[in-house]
This record gives C-alpha cells, sequence and structure tokens, in this order.
C-alpha cells in the first residue's frame, strides 16, 4: 500500500512537471518556428496525460489497465503527426530556428525529463504496460532533446532548416516505436486477463 502511495504521487509530479514544461516550449517553438521543439512539446502535453491517467488507473483491474494502456499508445504517436504538420511548415517558410533559442529550451527540457525519468526508475516494472510507458516515454524524451541541443549547435554554424527537420522526424520515429511496443505488450496483458 505504502509503494502504491509513493507511487501515485510519483507519476503526479511527474505530470505537473510534463504540463508546465508544455507550455514553456510550446510557446518557444512558436516564437522561432521549430519542428524539433514543436514536436517535442506536444510530447510534453502527452506525457502529462499519460501520467495523469496512470495516477487515476491505478486501482483499475488489469483489464482495464490494459485498456488503457492501449488507449495511450494510440496517444503517444501524436507528436509524429504534429511533426509533419510542422515540417511543412518549415519547408513552406525555409526560416531555420534560432539556433541559441533552440538549444537553451531544450536544455531545460532535458533537465526536466532526466529529472522526469529518475523519479520513474524505480516503478517502470510496476502495474505492467502503463508504468513501462511513462517510463518509456520520459526516458525517449531525454533522448531526444539532446539531439535538439546538437540540432542548436548545428544550426549556429550552418543556418539550415534540416537539422531542425530532421530531428523532428527522429522525435517521430522514437515516439512511434515506443507506441507499438507499448501496444503489443498491453494486448497481451488484455489476453491473459480475459483468459484469467
Amino acid at each position: 500500500m505504502k509503494f502504491i502511495k509513493s507511487f501515485k504521487k510519483a507519476v503526479l509530479l511527474v505530470a505537473v512537471l510534463n504540463l508546465l514544461y508544455f507550455f514553456v516550449e510550446f510557446i518557444a517553438a512558436l516564437n522561432i518556428r521549430s519542428v524539433s521543439l514543436l514536436a517535442d512539446s506536444v510530447d510534453f502535453i502527452e506525457d502529462a496525460s499519460i501520467n495523469f491517467l496512470i495516477f487515476f488507473a491505478i486501482s483499475l483491474t488489469s483489464a482495464k489497465k490494459a485498456k488503457v494502456s492501449i488507449i495511450l499508445s494510440i496517444i503517444m504517436l501524436l507528436p509524429g503527426l504534429t511533426a509533419l504538420w510542422a515540417i511543412w511548415q518549415q519547408v513552406l517558410y525555409q526560416e531555420p530556428p534560432r539556433p541559441i533559442e533552440l538549444s537553451l529550451v531544450a536544455f531545460g527540457a532535458l533537465i526536466v525529463n532526466c529529472l522526469c525519468t529518475f523519479i520513474l526508475i524505480r516503478f517502470k516494472n510496476f502495474s505492467g504496460s502503463l508504468t513501462r510507458g511513462a517510463f518509456l516515454s520520459a526516458r525517449n524524451d531525454a533522448l531526444a532533446n539532446i539531439a535538439i541541443i546538437l540540432t542548436g549547435i548545428i544550426t549556429f554554424f550552418h543556418p539550415s532548416i534540416w537539422p531542425d527537420i530532421l530531428v523532428g522526424i527522429l522525435i517521430a520515429y522514437i515516439r512511434t516505436e515506443s507506441a507499438l511496443e507499448i501496444f503489443n505488450k498491453a494486448m497481451k496483458e488484455l489476453k491473459l486477463s480475459k483468459k484469467n
């Protein structure tokens, strides 16, 4: 019971941190016209949603948790769709993002995501695919933030829209891969719960 209370506090804290940084990154992405930051900002709102859902779903049956996980795996595809829209905008306007702001905002996101990963790491195998989804999400975001920081450095020395676009595509790919992993795990859990 004490472990579940600690877990609920952890996912609630992670949800709030993600929600707050979503606003920071989303506003910055619009201001500097960055594909990668925009995809990553949607990632923050998605992570907030995932953790809020976990907070409320933890006391559900295994079958219901698996169903929530399937919904979450679909939500995890949102950044990929957003990145496609942002890529189209970037190609139309041909305006590279401002590199210093890009790297600074991504560095802030990296700190938030590392903190979230640290908070969730002891719970990563608790409560099936739901918690695994939250942990993978935080870990993948940290990797994406490092890529965005490097994009800012490259764009500083070689102004171009393409590093930002490529990282936006990378974020979309990572999210799709994780979403499929969570979906497959949730489907297995759902089948097991129906057998029991």
